[in-house]
């Protein structure tokens, strides 16, 4: 966890900004992830910011307009190769934004599939995962992730999961988002196209192939932390999709870090997100990991 009295705290305004634009790039930036405990390389596959949900707590600011609404995967292959070279040098701590980032933190983590929407919407997600593959192998990077950030709308689109088994063959990881426990939730706070049992299910789908990362995000709503009957139901869900033979590598429990769409969605205090924590331990056996503001 990340606290206060931590000395990861002093990475909090890194942490705090995600920007997708770096240098000239379309569709490739570095990040100091607090998830990823290091540096995660972002690929961006819906700079058109078009996404199936419309989370309350989303830091992509749809009132400016895209200004690259199409993804040229010769383009995205070169920026990858680029950024993944420098960061391997070590010559991408060179760079102002990231020189003062301590040792610890330079470690390499993952490749990303996440930015502005949903990877799996876009028409690219499969080449984009065969070209990080691709890069990977080149570099030798054995340690490094390919990660899949995902609401969990699409896992079962035969080109996804087609996409998935070459991330499995490359060190990958899913993580699936859940938010909630019940359908009321879910609505009031991703604002989703598709319906609860639908995410379940296709999380279920992966689960049993791989295990998975379940991100899920935790607020104030109005001023008030998530009643302890959700908290419940969602740990339910956890178990739910356990006792159907799917597995569950840890559940990520985080709060806001960054600028909301909605103003009236606030961070949790840390005691609170740990109370979280505490009460789907108690509930479900799996690994549960906490991060702060």
């Amino acid at each position: 966890m990340v606290t206060g009295n931590d000395p990861k705290h002093s990475l909090a305004p890194l942490f705090a900004s995600h920007p997708r634009n770096w240098r000239q790039n379309r569709y490739v930036y570095p990040v100091i992830s607090r998830r990823s405990g290091g540096l995660s390389v972002g690929v961006n596959l819906n700079p058109d910011k078009a996404c199936n949900f419309d989370c309350v707590y989303c830091q992509v600011d749809r009132t400016v307009p895209p200004t690259v609404r199409k993804v040229d995967v010769d383009v995205l292959r070169d920026e990858l190769d680029h950024l993944v070279h420098l960061a391997t040098s070590g010559e991408l701590f060179d760079d102002p934004q990231f020189s003062h980032v301590p040792a610890q933190y330079r470690r390499f983590n993952d490749i990303a599939f996440s930015g502005d929407g949903e990877p799996t919407t876009s028409p690219q997600f499969p080449a984009a995962v065969r070209i990080a593959a691709d890069i990977r192998r080149k570099y030798g990077l054995d340690d490094v992730k390919l990660v899949l950030i995902t609401d969990s709308a699409y896992l079962t689109k035969p080109a996804v999961r087609d996409a998935l088994a070459v991330m499995d063959a490359n060190n990958g990881e899913t993580w699936a988002k859940l938010d909630a426990g019940t359908e009321e939730y879910y609505q009031l706070v991703n604002r989703p196209n598709v319906p609860l049992q639908a995410v379940l299910d296709n999380i279920l789908d992966a689960a049993r192939v791989r295990p998975v990362v379940i991100q899920s995000l935790w607020m104030n709503v109005h001023g008030s932390p998530p009643p302890d009957p959700e908290v419940d139901a969602f740990a339910r869900r956890l178990r739910a999709i356990l006792d159907a033979g799917g597995r569950i590598k840890l559940v990520q429990m985080h709060t806001i870090a960054r600028q909301t769409t909605e103003p009236w969605v606030t961070p949790l205090d840390d005691a609170t997100l740990e109370r979280l924590a505490a009460r789907v331990r108690t509930i479900v056996a799996v690994p549960v990991k906490t991060y702060a503001a």
